[in-house]
């Protein structure tokens, strides 16, 4: 197979992975199309200089003019916040845009695929996608699902996003074998919350227990990834009921506009942020922030094993 037509490592990523340090993945979908300009640039440089801080190199994926980019320069990143002519890209959307040249923001699922390509292990994203409200009848499942299944990278998220069927999305992962850990938390997170009445497959107290599990995983030959959900810090925690309601505001409206497909999720994260004053884009930063710290914690220990 040879990637090198398609896939750029920056030459720190390169030299990280070749010499078995700790690499952080990172998407761009939260920078291009989950965050205001220049709000996003400062996120960025935020959450690479917290990965830094913990002693891992950050990797921030993206598809700039046809190229798999595997950690980003200081000029793709202010790229990718201006989000002009940038395309959400999932796993179907990366042989087309990679064909055609042109610019995306990798999704959960297509950072998963470009930090395996690279030999990067773990990877910190906000909250996964799953399985939608109503997908008895609209099969509206994400991606990121399949992913977990397939695709050996370990992804640290505060959870499944809100908005979604959590409960289905955790029987989707079960019936896909994907091991799913709590850190330090016996509940899955709901994203802006720290519960969502869900029990995780088994509450791993430090990065170090995530790092062996993982390290077990792939050393018996087991195919995909796994996930590990790591709750919204207490005083950023947004309250559940008070969430739901503003949910199902948001998916009224949603439906009433006729949106769906991969256009819902941002449709519905840009009116949950206007429904709560902005309350709920300051939660997703602090989780995002939380999330990075964990997943340097867990890939500086399993570079160590």
């Amino acid at each position: 197979m040879n990637l090198k037509q398609y896939l750029d490592i920056a030459p720190e990523v390169k030299a990280a992975v070749d010499a078995g340090k700790p690499v952080v993945a990172l998407e761009s979908t939260i920078l291009s199309h989950g965050m205001p300009y220049p709000e996003n640039l400062t996120f960025a440089a935020e959450i690479e200089r917290i990965i830094r801080a913990a002693g891992a190199v950050p990797a921030t994926m993206a598809i700039i003019d046809g190229r798999m980019k595997v950690g980003l320069s200081a000029g793709e990143l202010e790229l990718m916040c201006r989000g002009e002519g940038v395309t959400k890209v999932s796993r179907r959307d990366l042989p087309i845009l990679l064909a055609q040249g042109g610019t995306g923001a990798t999704t959960v699922a297509s950072t998963m695929i470009l930090a395996s390509l690279a030999g990067i292990r773990v990877f910190a994203t906000g909250g996964i996608g799953g399985v939608h409200r109503g997908a008895e009848t609209s099969m509206d499942i994400s991606a990121d699902l399949q992913e977990l299944a397939h695709t050996p990278v370990a992804v640290v998220c505060a959870g499944a996003k809100m908005i979604l069927d959590i409960g289905l999305t955790l029987e989707y992962l079960e019936t896909m074998g994907v091991p799913v850990l709590g850190f330090n938390t016996d509940d899955f997170p709901a994203f802006y919350c720290r519960k969502s009445g869900f029990g995780v497959d088994y509450n791993a107290p430090t990065a170090l227990d995530v790092a062996r599990v993982a390290k077990t995983k792939w050393d018996l030959g087991l195919a995909g990834g796994m996930l590990i959900g790591n709750p919204v810090p207490e005083e950023y925690a947004m309250d559940f009921n008070e969430m739901s309601a503003i949910i199902d505001k948001a998916l009224a409206s949603a439906a009433e506009a006729g949106v769906r497909g991969k256009n819902i999720t941002p449709y519905l994260l840009a009116h949950i942020v206007e429904y709560t004053g902005g309350r709920s884009l300051a939660t997703n930063i602090q989780l995002a922030y939380n999330n990075a710290r964990v997943a340097a914690a867990i890939a500086v220990e399993l570079a160590k094993l």
